[in-house]
């Protein structure tokens, strides 16, 4: 469904992510993993068409995507193979707005839907991350911080994207709460086909969703691989290093740390 091959980006003489190549199968899920600034989102960006490679080709669906301007018809039937769902959904919903209709502002936006069959529609998206229409009828600030990224998930969904990128889309959860969006998220995998690349620096996040992980080191991929090989059996220091900083059952602050925080 993705194939990213020598991606690089270069800002003002800073090369942010360099040689970067990976695969992503119809129906797959890969984590892109590493520490603020390993240029995982920079990789996300490029692949969503946010940002403008540097280098490197980006095929999406066995069709190549091209640097430089699109016409507005092409910009829009790639917004409908890629959707990128944001770390604070919350930024990008209109305050003033229901969400039910942002929502079906997404759906119109690519399909010729009008009255009841555009309500049905928009219905069917808030059934599928489980929100009901008193939720679907109110305002953002009225939602909890994981009804909102639902409905930035459903807004996302309204494309009947090919590849879904969720960029930290957990991060500013709780626990609790991070555990039924990545729940939901395997079960809009499961029944629409949508292959997942999950942006996150939350290793313990990445067995429960991905089938292959991406480790990511100052633009560079140094590990790549099947979850259970890279995670049980890092071959690079790197990310020995990122999976021993992951808080173990029973794990507490040292003294001096806790002398710090107060």
């Amino acid at each position: 469904m993705l194939e990213v091959t020598n991606l690089r980006k270069v800002f003002g003489g800073f090369v942010a992510v360099d040689d970067v190549t990976f695969h992503l199968p119809e129906q797959g899920s890969l984590a892109v993993v590493g520490e603020s600034g390993s240029g995982k989102t920079t990789t996300a960006r490029m692949i969503a068409g946010l940002e403008a490679p540097s280098g490197g080709r980006i095929v999406v669906a066995g069709s190549e995507r091209r640097p430089g301007r699109v016409r507005r018809g092409e910009r829009r039937a790639r917004g409908r193979q890629i959707q990128m769902v944001f770390q604070d959904p919350y930024s990008s919903l209109d305050r003033r707005q229901r969400v039910c209709d942002a929502v079906a502002e997404a759906v119109v936006l690519h399909q010729p839907l009008r009255g009841e069959a555009l309500r049905a529609r928009v219905t069917e998206l808030f059934d599928m991350v489980g929100l009901d229409e008193r939720q679907a009828a109110s305002l953002p600030k009225a939602l909890s911080g994981g009804q909102r990224q639902r409905v930035a998930i459903a807004r996302a969904l309204a494309a009947e994207p090919r590849v879904l990128i969720l960029d930290e889309a957990i991060a500013a959860l709780d626990v609790s709460i991070q555990a039924q969006i990545l729940g939901l998220l395997a079960r809009i995998r499961a029944t629409t086909g949508t292959s997942l690349l999950f942006i996150t620096h939350d290793l313990g996040a990445v067995r429960h969703i991905s089938d292959e992980v991406l480790v990511m080191r100052a633009g560079k991929v140094v590990e790549y691989g099947p979850v259970a090989d890279v995670l049980d059996h890092p071959r690079d220091a790197y990310t020995r290093r990122l999976i021993d900083s992951i808080p173990k059952p029973g794990w507490k602050p040292r003294r001096g740390a806790q002398q710090a925080a107060a």
